[in-house]
């Protein structure tokens, strides 16, 4: 049915795929831990793997697609803590905000989205399961993995068992600092349910594999994630799956980070690349393009002119399609070409097909300007086609309408980037007084001038309107 090929960190190679069951893909997506807002660098994993999805799709798979929710995590508690809310409602809030930011970027909605909280029976179960096969015991109210009890940990990620840092600190209930946490002891004050071991809650790499079983059973296709999660996440997902007996993901799939300046993505850069302040500066569409337009393996260098350089090219795609419409009428859906086939079938490589759809523009734009409005037409509808399967058809409803919203931001930006093009040329004369006067005139307008490596940024103001 396919020639895809797909990138398998576990072997290190691109494999041929061959799904579990014929003409059904079974796929785990690691969710967001919702901890806080969603910026660039979180959703770049939803949007990769939702191309992937869409060409499984389109070359007729039935595709299963999860994607969970980690909602108790000891960063959730604590923040909640911090803020003086209950940590289900800290949970909840930052949950609808991760899916609202994969909402407006066009990621189809998973098939199931579990809450760890919401599979507490099911990460028993596994516990004990492990427990029974001398691969995990109880210590301190907690209960831990034993390493040392597989001989080949550490073969996702090429750990050597002698260099293995779990990153959880000093337990006194650890008969080895190399294992990790399978279930927490309940402590004052924090969530927990009853067990035969004692009150406590759920550890971050258990609660995947009970999820990935419950939805996907005990062999399934794919095991997606950022590539962060390599070590010690998804190895620690392996380790107990197959302690307990399951042959659990064939291929293990992994995203690049967005980085800025070389680095990860972090959260001190506040909300200038959260995604709705980053929606103030291009459009959605845009956005999505932008953060699909990588191979979905390599790092993605964040910077203003990379981000508008893709608005442009996006809109370029679409000014064709605008022009096709209204000299020849109403565009269709056509077919993929074979190169934009071959690259997706080649590890999802996305600029490879990308470059197929601009050739196929130039080619309509020339046929357009030659009054060759069948061939221009056949362009139109290829690419169309072929923009869908990448999430970012130009002329899809969701992203046709170029409302006032848009335009006025558009209109603000303008006018706000010559405001911040004043206050560098005050910074340059060291004329603070007038730099901090341009910045608060600014702020009273709603408008907060962050500054970064890549120039200052701006955002409005929360809970701003006009």
């Amino acid at each position: 049915m396919t020639d895809l090929r797909l990138y398998d960190t576990m072997t290190g190679a691109v494999r041929d795929f061959v799904p579990v069951r014929p003409g059904h893909v079974s796929i785990y997506l690691c969710g967001a831990t919702v901890q806080g807002l969603p910026h660039i660098g979180h959703v770049r994993s939803g949007v990769a793997f939702d191309v992937l999805r869409r060409w499984l799709i389109a070359k007729d798979y039935d595709v299963a697609f999860i994607r969970n929710v980690t909602d108790i995590d000891d960063k959730i508690l604590n923040k909640a803590a911090d803020a003086g809310r209950p940590w289900w409602e800290w949970a909840a809030t930052y949950e609808r905000a991760f899916s609202a930011a994969y909402d407006a970027l066009g990621v189809l909605p998973p098939s199931a989205e579990p809450r760890a909280t919401g599979h507490i029976t099911q990460i028993i179960e596994l516990i004990e399961r492990l427990i029974e096969r001398g691969h995990a015991y109880t210590g301190g109210g907690d209960v831990y993995f034993n390493v040392l009890s597989l001989s080949d940990y550490g073969k996702l990620s090429g750990h050597r068992i002698d260099d293995v840092h779990q990153g959880e600190g000093v337990a006194t209930g650890k008969r080895d600092e190399r294992d990790f946490t399978l279930w927490k002891g309940a402590k004052p004050g924090e969530p927990s349910w009853p067990t035969p071991w004692g009150r406590g809650r759920p550890g971050w790499h258990t609660e995947c594999v009970a999820m990935c079983e419950a939805y996907l059973g005990a062999e399934f296709d794919i095991h997606a994630g950022g590539m962060d999660l390599v070590f010690p996440h998804h190895e620690n997902e392996i380790a107990q799956a197959e302690a307990a007996g399951d042959p659990f993901a064939r291929f293990w799939l992994h995203n690049g980070w967005v980085t800025m300046g070389g680095e990860k993505m972090s959260k001190s850069l506040g909300n200038v690349l959260a995604i709705p302040a980053v929606l103030q500066r291009v459009r959605a569409a845009e956005l999505r393009y932008y953060l699909g337009s990588a191979h979905y393996r390599s790092m993605l260098e964040f910077s203003e002119t990379a981000l508008q350089d893709a608005a442009k090219a996006y809109t370029g795609i679409e000014d064709f399609l605008h022009r096709v419409r209204n000299r020849v009428g109403a565009v269709a859906l056509g077919s993929w070409t074979p190169k934009f086939a071959a690259a997706l079938d080649d590890d999802l490589a996305v600029p490879i097909a990308l470059a197929e759809v601009h050739a196929a523009r130039a080619e309509g734009n020339r046929a357009l300007d030659a009054g060759d409005h069948e061939t221009a037409l056949a362009q139109a509808m290829s690419i169309r086609t072929m923009m869908g399967i990448l999430g970012a058809d130009p002329l899809d409803e969701r992203w046709e309408s170029k409302d006032e919203t848009s335009a006025a931001l558009a209109a603000v930006d303008v006018l706000v980037q010559a405001e911040v093009a004043r206050r560098a040329d005050a910074r340059d004369r060291r004329d603070w007084a007038e730099a901090d006067a341009i910045r608060d005139r600014l702020k009273e307008a709603g408008i907060e001038v962050t500054d970064t490596g890549d120039g200052p940024q701006w955002s409005l103001l929360d809970g701003y309107t006009k």
